[in-house]
């Protein structure tokens, strides 16, 4: 593939109607999505001390903690198996499919209000991963064909603040709806989705760009798995490998962060003096702090990404996110007074967390039309079996060492792994996005 490059310039092409129907109805999926992977890390606690007695284990903080990481590994195996829809996306449409993971993720959110063993819950979750996986990359190579030139880097930014907005409003649930009613009510907010589903599939046509390519695929193609193939073939083998290790470095981090974080929060309330009603809901809010850090991380992105390179960029956000991880769990959360010291490192944590988005720009540059879904699903997915791994090696941690911030900050160590890869990344800034 050849890179192309544009000449630089300050025309803003008018989006259309099209155009922006199909960036919002990409845009909440995301947020949903977001919203839905949160959730289980905010009910955690509740529906674990409900789930284990009646699956036969007793719910104490080390079987909490063990279970905690153990579910939250299948989910994110879950994830990973996400990766088959790139190679369907890439030979059946973008929208469509799009539609089916948001379907996906929504119905067995849902379904896991209807748990009544830790196993139940655990299946619902890896079901729902593998629709929550795909979202991302149908909605990030949707926003990168379907915009214009001169829009699509700021829209690979607008886009990723969704999952963090569904962040917030998994925050604003937790504080209402599961005070009042308690965790399975947070998973029946979960199947919200499905009215989105249903509006990509009649509203949000096809990229221009995809119906173009996709008139020549039968007679390129001997199979569903020929974009797989060839995203490890030559010109793209390095780039794919590269790449993959970058979204296992963030992925291993910042989640092992962000799924934590709730409980962290909760504890340091709950030393602060605060009774559990209240501890739960400066959860909520540390949260919601969490998730308007990364909001402002994803928006500065672009603009950072265009003006030092996608390279140097991302150097900065996976340095900070070093820093962030190692100060917030093994430092701030072990103070005398540690909960507001740890809320305000919260902040810049999401601040850095706001790295998803840059890759959201990046990885459309890197890859031609034929392959750029199934390469985005890849790269973004093969990470969470790695990750997957790590939480459980996390949760034995936490359940042997009998804390929760030093575990935690040693994934730090992860981005530190990110930085070295970053030298041998493709560098796309003003590059066009290939055909």
């Amino acid at each position: 593939m050849t890179i192309e490059t544009q000449p630089q310039t300050r025309t803003r092409t008018k989006l259309s109607r099209e155009q922006i129907t199909g960036f919002w109805g990409a845009w909440t999926g995301w947020t949903l999505d977001g919203m839905d992977s949160v959730i289980y890390a905010l009910v955690l606690s509740p529906a674990l001390t409900e789930l284990l007695p009646k699956s036969g284990i007793k719910a104490t903080t080390a079987n909490i903690g063990l279970a905690g990481s153990t579910l939250f590994g299948l989910f994110l195996i879950g994830w990973g198996l996400s990766l088959i829809w790139g190679p369907i996306a890439d030979r059946f449409g973008r929208s469509r499919v799009l539609a089916a993971t948001i379907f996906m993720y929504a119905i067995f959110t849902g379904a896991a209000a209807l748990s009544q063993t830790v196993w139940q819950l655990g299946a619902f979750r890896l079901l729902a991963g593998i629709g929550i996986g795909g979202e991302w990359a149908l909605a990030g190579t949707y926003v990168a064909e379907a915009w214009p030139e001169d829009r699509r880097k700021m829209g690979a930014g607008y886009l990723q603040t969704g999952y963090y907005a569904g962040f917030f409003l998994a925050s604003v649930l937790n504080y209402t709806v599961a005070a009042s009613y308690g965790w399975r009510a947070m998973f029946w907010c979960g199947m919200a989705p499905v009215a989105v589903a249903i509006v990509v599939l009649l509203r949000v046509k096809e990229p221009a760009r995809w119906q173009k390519t996709a008139s020549h695929l039968p007679a390129k193609r001997a199979s569903a798995l020929t974009p797989l193939r060839t995203i490890f073939q030559p010109p793209y083998r390095r780039r794919t490998i590269v790449n993959t290790i970058l979204l296992t470095a963030a992925i291993c981090g910042l989640w092992a962060g962000t799924v934590y974080a709730p409980s962290a929060i909760l504890t340091l309330a709950k030393a602060s003096g605060f009774a559990q009603p209240r501890a739960a809901q400066i959860s909520s809010m540390g949260m919601g702090l969490l998730s308007l850090g990364t909001i402002l991380g994803c928006l500065m992105a672009p603009i950072l990404a265009e003006r030092l390179g996608r390279k140097r960029t991302m150097a900065i956000y996976f340095a900070g996110m070093a820093v962030c991880i190692a100060t917030s769990f093994g430092w701030a959360f072990y103070l005398p007074h540690a909960l507001y010291p740890f809320l305000t490192v919260l902040f810049f944590l999401g601040l850095f967390g706001g790295n998803f988005a840059i890759f959201s720009l990046w990885l459309p540059e890197q890859y031609n039309t034929d392959v750029r879904v199934t390469a985005f699903a890849f790269t973004t997915s093969f990470g969470r079996f790695i990750a997957a791994g790590v939480n459980f090696a996390l949760g034995a941690l936490v359940s042997q060492m009998g804390t929760l911030g030093k575990p935690v900050a040693l994934t730090a160590i992860a981005f530190v792994i990110g930085m070295l890869a970053i030298p041998f990344a493709m560098e796309t800034r003003g590059a066009v996005l290939p055909e």
